[in-house]
């Protein structure tokens, strides 16, 4: 079966995989913040969290102790971290869809050009791009209540106070940056330019093809 990278190419796709996986796995779990609550560890990503904080017998305050989601967008606790989630969501799809194009690169003929590989190596580094915005953005909503309770009531933006960041954030921001420095000049020489002949014969056959459909409907 002849595939439609180059060698080159198909170390691309092998890294493609490699970077959205990474990030896209990072990015649904709930470890890119750690800290303690009630003397319990507690941990976050932008829209799970492990361990919370419930009312019980007595109007207590019991930690319950598993990971989940929040119950609804509007839930999560910062404007900051919505917008995280947004963006952070839309670049990890970007990058799943181009790597599992390279994948079908590495199984098909002429599927991927080199004008193509091109294009699709732009497309991860916008993706990369929107990651890194990602986590950028997840900084900004450290001043939260929510996240000060865990903090130590001393964390505030880009002041972490007694949290600290899980490798699950540096995991995303990690496969962020390999998409748009590494896989997006990988691409530029991923596609294999398509021969002349090919395209020659494949114009005559289509020529021969509709020739012989017009003299089959000029028949009497």
């Amino acid at each position: 079966m002849r595939s439609s990278l180059t060698l080159v190419g198909t170390l691309w796709a092998f890294l493609s995989l490699v970077t959205a996986v990474a990030s896209s796995t990072s990015y649904f779990l709930p470890y890119w913040l750690f800290g303690s609550q009630l003397g319990k560890p507690v941990s976050f990503s932008t829209f799970r969290r492990c361990n919370y904080p419930v009312r019980g017998e007595g109007h207590s305050l019991i930690m319950v102790e598993e990971c989940g989601r929040y119950a609804s967008f509007s839930a999560i606790p910062s404007l900051a971290w919505k917008m995280c989630t947004v963006v952070t969501g839309a670049g990890c799809a970007l990058l799943l869809l181009v790597a599992l194009a390279a994948v079908l690169g590495c199984c098909m003929e002429e599927l991927i050009s080199r004008m193509m590989g091109r294009c699709m190596g732009a497309a991860q580094f916008v993706g990369g791009l929107l990651i890194s915005s990602g986590c950028a953005l997840y900084p900004l909503g450290w001043n939260s209540p929510e996240i000060m309770q865990t903090c130590g009531n001393v964390s505030n933006q880009f002041q972490l106070g007694t949290c600290q960041l899980g490798w699950a954030y540096y995991c995303a921001g990690g496969g962020a940056a390999a998409a748009m420095l590494i896989c997006t000049w990988l691409s530029c020489f991923a596609g294999r330019n398509p021969k002349p002949v090919t395209m020659v014969e494949n114009i005559m056959r289509n020529t021969n093809s509709y020739t012989m459909e017009l003299d089959h409907c000029l028949k009497p």
